[in-house]
């Protein structure tokens, strides 16, 4: 879970959020046996208010804007580039 953030801090995220979100990238889905995939990149003015050290949780990333159907989760940190989430759900 996320630390508890100031009022400060959640007008701020608030106001990134509104500025921001229609910036989110969505990449085309792509699958292999198992699952379906597909990376989001989010600008990079909102990567602060991603977790450190960690995947996002679902409320977290739909928190920031993102928008996905049900059944998607983060799978794996890009590393360097930590504004490029990458997620999956099982293929139906």
């Amino acid at each position: 879970m996320s630390k508890a953030l100031s009022s400060k801090e959640l007008e701020q995220k608030r106001k990134d959020i509104e500025r921001w979100q229609d910036e989110i990238y969505y990449s085309p889905r792509y699958s292999d046996d198992d699952y379906e995939y597909r990376h989001v990149i989010v600008p990079k003015a909102l990567v602060k208010w991603l977790p450190k050290g960690r995947l996002a949780e679902e409320d977290e990333w739909r928190g920031l804007g993102i928008r996905q159907s049900p059944g998607w989760e983060t799978y794996l940190s890009h590393g360097p580039e930590e504004h490029i989430l990458l997620f999956r759900r099982d293929k139906d």
